[in-house]
């Protein structure tokens, strides 16, 4: 095999809570994460002359050895001793730090496809393993479809599969820190926790109404009062029928469930005329299925 192209997969959090820091400055995280078919196209070629070429559709990427596909190819040739080459294009779709895993998701389609076109023979869990060293989501983006992460968010465990529903995902035009995020979030004296067992328990019911009623993220409470837009989407999506909305990941982007597709192209459209956001998709949650 010369060469394979892959769909790398976006993610949300129906469900974020963080229970704690720990002395390394991790924070000890349970979540409920799933795949939605919003994706990047990933092609990877062998090439004879050794070393790592990364090219991108977006001007603004790295190409070198800041980006992390480069370092996932870097981990499998080091460890395996490769005297090939790799040509790696990504194909961006997926919004460019926005809470959706996109270089994540990168990155494991990377590890995914070079253990293929060089007959590693490495299992999904020990890819899953060598993701982890390059991020916390790599892991789960090896695995993908609807899944429990606790620990520092590299302990996975499989769920049942989210039903079929439309998803609309919102990205307003603003740069949020996660580091920030997260640092404001540990001066809180409270915190409302979301309920991560009912959703869970949505999810083994296969309901979605019970899903979205239980859908929480913990730092919201940080991030909203820094960035007001992002309620004022949540608040469009719902208005328009949305069984819920929330802020995925540390943010900025918003993402609705609607069990009816037409009010998410309406919500869609609400959104981009009031200029809340540019980048606004309409798609659906993706099942448990690998790479």
């Amino acid at each position: 095999m010369r060469q394979i192209e892959l769909k790398a997969l976006a993610k949300i959090n129906l469900g974020l809570d963080v229970l704690g820091r720990r002395e390394n400055g991790y924070h000890d995280v349970r979540m409920v994460m799933q795949s939605i078919y919003l994706y990047d196209d990933v092609k990877i070629e062998r090439t004879n002359k050794p070393g790592i070429e990364i090219k991108t559709n977006l001007y603004f990427l790295p190409i070198g050895e800041n980006n992390i596909a480069y370092k996932a190819a870097a981990l499998l040739i080091e460890e395996f001793q490769i005297k090939e080459g790799v040509v790696i294009t990504l194909h961006k779709h997926i919004p460019v730090a926005a809470g959706l895993a996109g270089g994540s998701s990168n990155a494991a389609a990377v590890l995914f496809g070079m253990n293929r076109i060089f007959g590693l023979g490495l299992s999904r869990k020990e890819l899953m393993e060598r993701g982890v060293k390059l991020g916390a989501d790599v892991p789960y983006c090896i695995m993908r479809g609807t899944v429990l992460a606790e620990g520092i968010g590299e302990e996975l465990t499989e769920l049942p599969t989210m039903p079929k529903c439309t998803v609309l995902i919102a990205k307003p035009p603003i740069s949020v820190s996660t580091k920030i995020v997260y640092e404001k979030l540990d001066a809180k004296e409270s915190l409302k926790h979301p309920d991560i067992n009912g959703l869970i328990k949505g999810l083994e019911k296969s309901y979605l109404p019970e899903i979205a009623s239980a859908m929480g993220n913990v730092l919201e409470e940080v991030t909203i009062p820094l960035h007001p837009v992002i309620e004022d989407i949540k608040n469009e999506m719902k208005a328009v029928g949305a069984l819920n909305a929330m802020m995925s990941g540390s943010g900025p982007t918003v993402f609705g469930l609607f069990e009816n597709k037409a009010q998410a192209r309406k919500a869609q459209e609400k959104i981009r005329s009031k200029a809340l956001a540019k980048q606004v998709y309409v798609t659906n949650v993706h099942g448990a299925r690998r790479l």
